[in-house]
């Protein structure tokens, strides 16, 4: 079940704590990729507060909003970049995306398997997706008072295996999130110390969300899914074409 778009803007925006948690992950996901000059950045569900450093150096940026979600204007003050759009029907040609993150998207998606083969089809050659879920082991999972506590929460053999089936392969990940889900004002001040006490020792504590790094198998090892995203060979256009008979007058 997805969230609406409203209660997803103003947690994000509007609340203490979404503000917090939109610049933790923000901060992460600029670890893996500080730029993105020339690129294609797009974001699905609802990951435009994590597109915001992109907006200026990539080639072009796009906030995919899933319709049972609904769709907002963004960025404000500035040129709208979202669309809404069909879970599993995106409005992008194949393989034209260079970047691809996913927040608030799998785990609320009530076809993943179809949405994960989207992902596949949009990505170009040498594409990466980070995909952003909540932490099964973690607090966030289990309180409604954040976006992370709807949906299915993924323990990271479980998120692995499935996009290993989808042809997707895992480069990186990381958990992040440690303080609790509350907005009071001593987990508020002392959240960069469970940030950095989580990282220290996860065992200690689990992260509230996972943030797995992939980068796309081509061609792909699953039955079928080839022929649905097979790029064209560019050297094709070399080849002569073949030459018609005459037919006798």
């Amino acid at each position: 079940m997805h969230l609406d778009v409203h209660d997803m803007r103003d947690f994000y925006y509007r609340s203490a704590l979404g503000r917090a948690a939109q610049r933790i992950v923000r901060d992460q996901v600029l670890q893996f990729w500080p730029d993105a000059h020339g690129h294609t950045m797009v974001g699905y569900g609802f990951a435009v507060p994590l597109l915001r450093p992109y907006l200026k150096g990539a080639r072009r940026v796009v906030g995919l909003m899933p319709a049972p979600q609904g769709v907002m204007s963004w960025p404000a003050g500035q040129p709208n970049v979202t669309v809404l759009c069909e879970e599993t029907l995106w409005p992008l040609e194949t393989g034209h995306v260079d970047r691809l993150i996913m927040m608030h998207g799998l785990e609320t998606s009530e076809r993943p398997s179809e949405l994960l083969d989207e992902c596949y089809r949009v990505l170009g050659p040498g594409g990466e997706a980070l995909f952003v879920v909540p932490n099964r082991s973690g607090l966030w999972a289990r309180s409604e008072k954040t976006p992370f506590g709807y949906g299915r929460p993924y323990s990271l053999s479980q998120l692995d295996a499935q996009l290993k089936r989808h042809d997707f392969i895992r480069q990186s990940h990381v958990s992040v999130l440690y303080q609790p889900p509350s907005s009071r004002r001593f987990w508020m001040r002392t959240g960069p110390v469970w940030e950095r006490i989580g990282r220290a020792i996860p065992a200690l504590v689990a992260g509230g969300v996972l943030i797995v790094r992939v980068s796309k198998r081509y061609p792909p090892e699953r039955t079928g899914l080839g022929d649905k995203v097979r790029m064209p060979n560019p050297l094709d256009v070399l080849t002569p074409a073949p030459k018609k008979e005459q037919k006798p007058v």
